[in-house]
């Protein structure tokens, strides 16, 4: 039933409940606890007219994952998913936050508050300001809260102004987005992408010449064998089983390599066929290899090994020696390093047997064609870009790129997290791209690099940021060491969040601070003189389409990102600038006009993502089988056998999300999949682990981190026996990113060490 009224109390941990894990994902209940949601939050009216149009091609593009719909087929009357329809039922929600619910709550009190609280009461109204002393956040006209941060851009320099981005930021605001950052003199463009899949790219670009994925949906239903590695769709991208059950249906093969056993990894109930809402489902993993974090490198390794002593023994019948010879730089010294392997520390590094690695071996060599799907499991480690680049070495082995059914697929978090870097949200641009923008606009942009996010964070805790502009996301919640970052935001002369609803960042802001409330996916977008407009995003697949919302927006004072970009950069560049931002903010195809003659592959934009299914952007590796590194070639890599080992008397902790969150937004209490409901302060453990270290199932502890001689620690957590790998353990972030130090990162791309972190557990009376 329709519920207008938010939360009014918070997380009782005490309330924790623990049921057996599920063993498949989806089916009739991820339908009614979507409905649920919709209804409770947005009534009747709004929740079908959203379900009807998400992910269609005259609909919106859903504002959770970045998995893609069908360009060749016809799409399913529901194009969404659980998690789909509970981002949606978040937006479209006509609970609402407006001048009397600041007034009503001040600072100290929203700080003791949690995310899902937060989240919870609704959609944003109308502008607000904190000032220097004051307790409350209190309404602010929209001209004076441009003239506000004008004031702060001018009195400091540029390279003390940082401008963030969430990836569900549309191509246009986030064009607009770095024009205004690079047109004051700064790349400081931090983004989300800095903390998920910034590896991949580190990987892809100097090995394959993109960084990003090289196939196709269609390439996954025809895939001989899929692997699944470090990654969870069952929550985090649903919709992807449904691909993974067509491979299944058409003979293909899943692997599956994960340090826990999620459902979706095991099976799924698709509610939109018979077998899905009376059946068993459709099994996925066809073999399911349960990891120890880290270890991901050495398995890579040996099958790299395996193969290689199969093309040894029968010569011409693994390796693709022509794709090789003709395509490839860097085979002998790669060969030379796989020649070898010592298989007593590959079982200690992955946790895994011989005969377990051996198997799943054969079914690659059996393989003529093959998908490598990864997500953040394998990223956010210290040796992740190593790891990534020993994937494209298996698939370079193989010939398995330019083909059908083949290829790289590095499956993205937010819906438009891949489009925002091709718009140019990236603190180490180009000289190209900046060259593109100078002769554009006829202005200078700079060309130093700026601060990615972890950078950022030590920008910001050494008092080196006066002015700090989020796009939409949550960066205290989205950032490790969250105190830390707390503090340092705290420092910021100006805080500016451009959001939908309350979150964390809002409560830890700058000396002032403002939240300049915007349209979301799902809303019109109706106030201009040409009437309404659309915006555009890219998929995981370089898929790039419309997206245009239909709902009544719940306030008349909420204006759109594009707006609200150009509307600061007049009041900050003043009336005579020769970028003319009043022109872009009123028609969006001023925008995409400047993006079709700045950005390779997006010619004629305005015409071609007015097409039925847009436009697929142009992909090397997977349209001609050439790669534009610096060599001309592909590149084979070299890298030592390195994994996580923890000291005696510590495990091995990931962060991951909950089945009812997205990111950092917690939809509601139960990880139905896993069996956990009620709680979020709770630590994942293998009963075996828990044995040995002295420790029992459901005891309340203090849970330490420890990275060179500093430690962190996050109190009060619930230890609950799980199946998960040996030495490894879970929690929920962003409440155990606490226990991540900001040094923790991976080499190379700076991603924050989400998946390394040693901890131990300290006994805590159980009085909480």
């Amino acid at each position: 039933m329709f519920n207008r009224k938010p939360a009014e109390e918070d997380i009782d941990e005490a309330a924790l409940e623990v049921h057996a894990p599920k063993t498949a994902a989806a089916g009739v209940k991820a339908v009614t606890v979507a409905l649920e949601r919709g209804l409770a939050q947005a009534g009747v009216a709004r929740t079908v007219r959203s379900m009807l149009r998400v992910n269609q091609r005259d609909g919106f593009d859903c504002p959770g994952c970045a998995w893609p719909e069908s360009i060749t087929g016809r799409r399913k009357p529901a194009e969404f998913c659980e998690n789909g329809a509970k981002a949606i039922a978040e937006e479209s929600t006509l609970r609402t936050v407006g001048p009397r619910f600041w007034a009503e709550h001040p600072i100290a009190e929203l700080e003791g508050r949690s995310e899902f609280w937060l989240g919870s009461q609704g959609r944003i109204t109308e502008p607000v300001v904190i000032r220097p002393g004051e307790r409350h956040y209190s309404p602010i006209s929209w001209g004076e809260a441009f003239e506000l941060i004008a004031e702060h851009i001018s009195a400091t320099t540029p390279d003390r102004c940082v401008f963030y981005t969430s990836g569900r930021t549309a191509n246009e605001t986030a064009y607009l987005y770095q024009l205004f950052a690079r047109s004051l003199g700064t790349n400081n463009l931090p983004d989300c992408s800095n903390m998920c899949h910034e590896s991949s790219g580190f990987a892809l670009n100097p090995t394959i010449g993109v960084g990003k994925g090289t196939v196709s949906l269609e390439d996954i239903h025809h895939a001989e064998l899929v692997l699944v590695v470090g990654q969870n769709p069952g929550t985090n991208h649903p919709r992807m089983l449904s691909a993974l059950a067509e491979c299944k249906a058409h003979g293909g093969k899943v692997v599956a390599v994960n340090p826990l056993p999620e459902a979706g990894l095991m099976a799924f109930k698709d509610p939109q066929t018979p077998r899905g809402v009376v059946g068993d489902g459709v099994p996925i993993a066809d073999e399911f290899l349960q990891i120890r974090l880290g270890g991901d490198l050495a398995l890579f390794q040996a099958w790299g090994h395996l193969l290689l002593a199969a093309e040894e023994r029968n010569p011409g019948t693994v390796v693709d020696r022509a794709f090789v010879a003709a395509q490839t730089e860097g085979f002998d010294a790669y060969a030379a390093a796989r020649a070898s392997i010592d298989w007593a520390e590959t079982e200690a590094a992955t946790g895994l047997t011989r005969a377990q690695i051996e198997h799943t071996a054969q079914m690659l060599i059996a393989s003529k064609a093959t998908i490598v799907c990864w997500a953040l499991g394998l990223t956010q480690q210290p040796h992740s870009v190593d790891t990534l680049k020993e994937i494209v070495n298996l698939l370079l082995l193989q010939g398995n790129f330019g083909k059908p059914g083949a290829g790289a697929c590095p499956v993205r978090g937010h819906s438009n997290v891949q489009g925002d870097r091709t718009m140019g949200i990236w603190e180490k641009p180009t000289s190209t791209f900046i060259a593109a923008l100078e002769a554009e606009f006829g202005l200078p942009f700079p060309r130093e690099h700026g601060y990615e996010s972890v950078e950022t964070q030590h920008a910001l805790e050494a008092g080196d940021v006066d002015v700090f502009v989020s796009m939409g996301g949550n960066f205290l919640s989205a950032a490790s060491d969250t105190a830390h970052t707390d503090a340092g935001l705290r420092r910021t002369g100006l805080t500016v969040h451009i959001s939908t609803k309350p979150n964390r960042s809002h409560i830890a802001h700058g000396r002032t601070s403002l939240i300049l409330p915007t349209l979301g996916r799902t809303d019109v977008d109706d106030k201009h003189p040409g009437g309404s407009q659309f915006v555009t995003v890219e998929d995981s697949m370089s898929v790039v389409h419309s997206s245009q919302g239909r709902l009544r927006p719940v306030s008349e004072h909420l204006l759109a990102e594009p707006v609200i970009v150009a509307r600061m950069a007049q009041a900050a560049l003043g009336p005579d600038h020769p970028i003319d931002w009043r022109a872009m903010a009123e028609d969006y195809d001023a925008i995409r006009d400047h993006i079709s003659r700045t950005i390779p592959g997006f010619e004629d934009f305005n015409t071609r993502v007015r097409t039925r299914n847009g436009f697929v952007l142009p992909n090397p590796p997977r349209d001609t089988r050439t790669f534009a590194t610096d060599i001309g070639k592909a590149r084979f890599t070299v890298s030592p056998l390195e994994y996580l080992r923890a000291p005696a008397g510590h495990l091995i902790l990931q962060t991951l999300r909950s089945h009812d969150q997205y990111n950092t937004t917690i939809y509601g209490l139960d990880d139905r999949y896993r069996g956990i409901s009620n709680a979020r302060r709770v630590i994942l453990v293998n009963p075996e682990d828990l044995a040995a270290l002295g420790h029992t199932d459901r005891e309340l502890v203090d849970v330490v981190s420890v990275f060179n001689g500093e430690e962190r620690r996050a109190e009060a957590f619930r230890l609950v026996a799980y199946p998960t790998a040996r030495g490894c353990a879970a929690a929920y972030y962003p409440e155990a990113n606490v226990l991540v130090h900001k040094g923790l990162v991976a080499r190379e791309s700076n991603t924050p060490g989400y998946k390394a972190v040693t901890i131990r557990f300290e006994k805590r009376p159980d009085r909480d």
